[in-house]
């Protein structure tokens, strides 16, 4: 049974910053690509960062490139998603998200049950 269990997410100032993790169980971890989600209220979901099988290949969001970082180690079969100098436009439910490497574009397998992030001014 595949499961994507998130931590990290909680209440931040503006400025602050906060690491998200992801832990993968019931799966090959390498054999998938992973990514970061956001939906804010009345908002559509966003992708926020991705990174390839390897971790040689990451791709952001215009609207966190250079505050956010995403990375992986496979040996402990989690993703992670630094946040830094967090706005209150950040403020979401975040999910992670497994995609196996052979998918077409935008096609996720699994999908984490997502944390709340709420970044005060």
């Amino acid at each position: 049974q595949v499961q994507l269990v998130e931590s990290g997410g909680g209440l931040v100032q503006a400025g602050g910053s906060l690491r998200l993790s992801c832990a993968a169980s019931g799966l090959t971890f390498s054999n998938y690509g992973m990514g970061w989600f956001r939906q804010a209220p009345g908002k559509e979901r966003e992708l926020v960062a991705a990174i390839n099988w390897s971790g040689g290949s990451t791709y952001y969001a215009v609207s966190v490139k250079d505050r956010f970082t995403i990375s992986r180690d496979n040996a402990k079969n989690t993703v992670y998603l630094q946040m830094n100098s967090l706005k209150p436009e950040d403020t979401a439910v975040y999910y992670c998200a497994a995609t196996y490497k052979g998918n077409s574009p935008n096609k996720y397998d699994y999908w984490g049950q997502g944390t709340q992030v709420t970044v005060s001014s």
